[in-house]
Order: structure tokens, then C-alpha cells, then sequence
């Protein structure tokens, strides 16, 4: 009375001929399981932490069960993808594919455990940014981070890590995570130590306080189109404007027709579906396709939990506006004074299930690294508003010839440069 593993997840090769190196690395990801609510998101979120990009898809369910098909790419050709540790991630999220499902749909899995990586470094240029590859090419997870530099040019690191391959309880695993880093960072690494987190994992859970004039910038809520960033960006806001969004309940008996054209970008698939699933909306069939202009179709049959289409005005207007929302500004970046120093902040949003967004500190300190700009200290936690809860990624730069921080136009400049890295621009 079930599907075996092999069959739930299943990924193939996709080459096409004549196309660019890292298209023709492609895949086709096919999942064949019981549905529950949110599995697109799900399925999105992991798919974007291993650095792939949905070039197309498609999505089906009769409500108890789904067929999803995603063709992805690796992001860059930097990418190195365990194809047989996505497929394990992706299967980890399934539901269980036997008739126990039905009379079992309450099931949670086990909490992963959270560990501690402390390093002890010698500061340099990109010191963040390789401790941060080596995490993500080992499938960590990185919750929280705490990063200070002392007054004799030493820097001390926190990271609080769950594992992807839930395995970081082994010795092995311990040993195999301690010695990339040390075979990276050289002798710049003083001491690496791994262990189980205590109670200390919960004193950084939020953030130091933010100025309220910092919290009311970050996280305003009635942004338009085109204020992408209160600072300003080189992004072309005519492309931006184009972002539609309709519903039609003339073409399903049962189900709305959501309709979006937008700009292309990375983690939007992710983004869409994560909206739906905050707001209670389930999806029968949808099908995503990109053009070769930049752009994203997608057609999205969906109804609300009670089974009945969205009519209601006002209910159509809030979900399309939350959408657009989302779509445009999932990501805020501002550079703010703190004091004498100079910071860069980073919130999104997190999904009522209490998960962040992957690879949004991976970003940061590429594009950070890039610029050639050093980081003095950085910090990840949590801050709640009255309409959500966000995570918030705070960085306190040093100072830079290239990029001399007193000068609005470098800011401007370090902004423009994060926010189309994390945006994939």
C-alpha cells in the first residue's frame, strides 16, 4: 500500500544540446508522493539551498496526492551539486507514502539538533565568506551567528549549525567538518570546536535592539513598486513595474486562475509558493515557465482550505497584494550609521513555520568579499512586528579604500551590489 523511495523522488539528467555549460547540467526532479500543505514551498526551499534554479515546473494534485516536476540548473557554475543528498533531503520532507499517512497526518519529525562552531581566527580579507562556503558545501545549516574581533586582530566565531545530512552527531562528521575548515582557512585558524548547543543557543535567538528608526526602514510594510530600497538601485524599475498579477474564476467550476508575469529572480518560485502557504491557500495545478527575456509565467489553479474559490473582492486584493509584496521585496538591504561605525542590514521574511530563508549569509559575504570590504563583526537573529517575525542578518563594516563609507555613493554602491547578489541580478 505505498510508493517505494525510489520511486517518490527521482531525478534524471537533462541535457540539452547546444546550451550554455551550466544549463546542460540540468535536471528533471520528479516527486510522486501523498501531498500535504506547503510541500511546493518545502520542495522550493531546499531546492534553492542547494543553489539550483527552477527553470520550469509543473504541479498537480487531486488533494491527497501530488505529482510535482521541476526542471532545474545549478545557479553558477560555481555549484557543485550532491545530487544524491538533494534527492535524500527532498524524500526527508515526503510524507510517508503508506496508507498510515491518512490515519497519521498530525506526525511531526524530530526536531534537528542544533550544534555549536566556535572558531578562534586571525582576521583577514574573506575570512567569513570561505567559513561560510565550507558550511554550506557540507549541507549545514546556519541559524545564528555571532562574529566579534578583538583588539589584537583576532576573531572570534559563533555558529549555530543544524545538519542536513543528519549526521553531525557521529564522530566522524564532527572530524570531517573540522578538518575543511582548518584545510581552508590555513593558519589563519587558531582552534575549531563542535559541540551540542546548551542554553546559550536561546540568548541568540533575537537581536540586539534596533533603533526605531532602523526597525521602521527595514521592515515597512507599504512599499510601492518602485521603492525597491529606500537608498536607491541601478536595477531598470520599468522591468519592475511589470509585475502583474490577475485571478479569473470564469475558467474552474472549483478553482481561481492566479496569474503572475514578473521578472525573473532567485528564490521566486520559493517566494510565491511561500506566501500561499502562510495564507492558508492550497494549489491544484500550476505550471511555471521563464522566457528568454528575463521573465516568469505562471498559472496557479488554487482554492481556500474550505475547498471554495477566492470571490470575495477583498480577499482577491489582500492575496494579490501580499503576493506583490513578497515578489518584489523579499529581501530588504539598508546601510545605516551606528554610531561612528557603519552597518549593513538584511531582514526577510520568516515562514510561519519558523524557517528562514536558505543561503541568505552565503550571499551576503560573497557579495561582501567581492566588494574587498572587511566585515568587523556580524550578528543573525530574530526580530518581531506586530504583522510577522523576520530574520535579521546585521554586518559592521571596516573601512575601505575602494569603497569609503562616508561617501553616499559607495553606500549606495554596497547596497546595489548585495541586494542583486541575493537577488540573483
Amino acid at each position: 500500500m505505498g510508493v517505494s523511495s525510489e520511486d517518490v523522488v527521482v531525478i534524471q539528467k537533462h541535457q540539452v544540446e547546444g546550451k550554455r555549460e551550466r544549463e546542460s547540467e540540468g535536471r528533471i526532479i520528479t516527486v510522486n508522493c501523498p501531498d500535504k500543505t506547503g510541500l511546493g514551498c518545502d520542495l522550493c526551499r531546499i531546492i534553492l539551498e542547494f543553489g539550483l534554479c527552477i527553470t520550469r515546473g509543473d504541479v498537480s494534485t487531486d488533494g491527497k496526492w501530488c505529482y510535482v516536476v521541476f526542471w532545474v540548473v545549478p545557479r553558477s557554475t560555481s555549484v557543485n551539486v550532491n545530487w544524491g543528498s538533494l534527492k535524500n533531503r527532498l524524500l526527508s520532507i515526503c510524507p510517508s507514502c503508506s496508507v498510515t499517512f491518512y490515519f497519521n497526518s498530525e506526525t511531526r519529525p524530530s526536531v534537528s539538533p542544533v550544534y555549536l562552531l566556535k572558531l578562534f581566527c586571525l582576521n583577514r580579507a574573506g575570512l567569513l565568506h570561505d567559513v561560510t562556503q565550507v558550511l554550506t558545501e557540507l549541507e549545514h545549516i546556519i541559524h545564528r551567528v555571532k562574529v566579534s574581533t578583538t583588539p589584537d586582530g583576532g576573531v572570534v566565531d559563533l555558529f549555530f549549525i543544524t545538519d542536513g545530512m543528519e549526521l553531525l552527531h557521529t564522530k566522524k562528521r564532527q572530524d570531517e567538518t573540522c578538518e575543511r575548515l582548518n584545510a581552508v582557512l590555513g593558519e589563519s585558524c587558531i582552534n575549531c570546536e563542535l559541540q551540542l548547543a546548551g542554553e546559550e543557543y536561546e540568548s541568540f535567538q533575537h537581536i540586539s535592539s534596533l533603533p526605531p528608526g532602523v526597525a521602521e526602514e527595514l521592515f515597512c510594510s507599504d512599499l510601492s513598486d518602485t521603492d525597491l530600497c529606500p537608498q536607491g538601485l541601478s536595477l531598470d524599475l520599468k522591468k519592475v513595474k511589470r509585475a502583474n498579477i490577475s485571478m479569473d474564476n470564469s475558467l474552474s467550476p472549483a478553482h481561481t486562475l492566479l496569474q503572475i508575469h514578473c521578472i525573473d529572480q532567485k528564490g521566486l518560485i520559493y517566494d510565491i509558493l511561500r506566501t500561499l502557504k502562510d495564507c492558508n491557500i492550497q494549489i491544484a495545478y500550476g505550471r511555471f515557465l521563464s522566457d528568454m527575456k528575463g521573465y516568469r509565467e505562471i498559472d496557479l489553479f488554487i482554492q481556500q482550505t474550505d475547498g471554495k474559490k477566492i470571490v470575495d473582492p477583498e480577499k482577491q486584493n489582500g492575496l494579490c497584494s501580499r503576493l506583490r509584496m513578497e515578489m518584489l521585496h523579499p529581501l530588504r538591504v539598508i546601510i545605516v550609521n551606528r554610531g561612528p561605525d557603519t552597518e549593513l542590514l538584511v531582514a526577510n521574511p520568516v515562514e510561519l513555520s519558523g524557517k528562514g530563508r536558505p543561503r541568505v549569509f552565503y550571499d551576503m559575504t560573497v557579495a561582501l568579499k567581492l566588494l574587498g570590504i572587511c566585515i568587523f563583526s556580524a550578528e543573525i537573529g530574530r526580530h518581531s512586528t506586530q504583522e510577522r517575525q523576520w530574520e535579521v542578518y546585521r554586518f559592521l563594516l571596516d573601512e575601505s579604500p575602494n569603497f569609503p563609507l562616508s561617501d553616499n555613493h559607495a553606500r549606495n554602491q554596497i547596497v546595489d551590489r548585495v541586494r542583486r547578489t541575493l537577488m540573483g541580478w
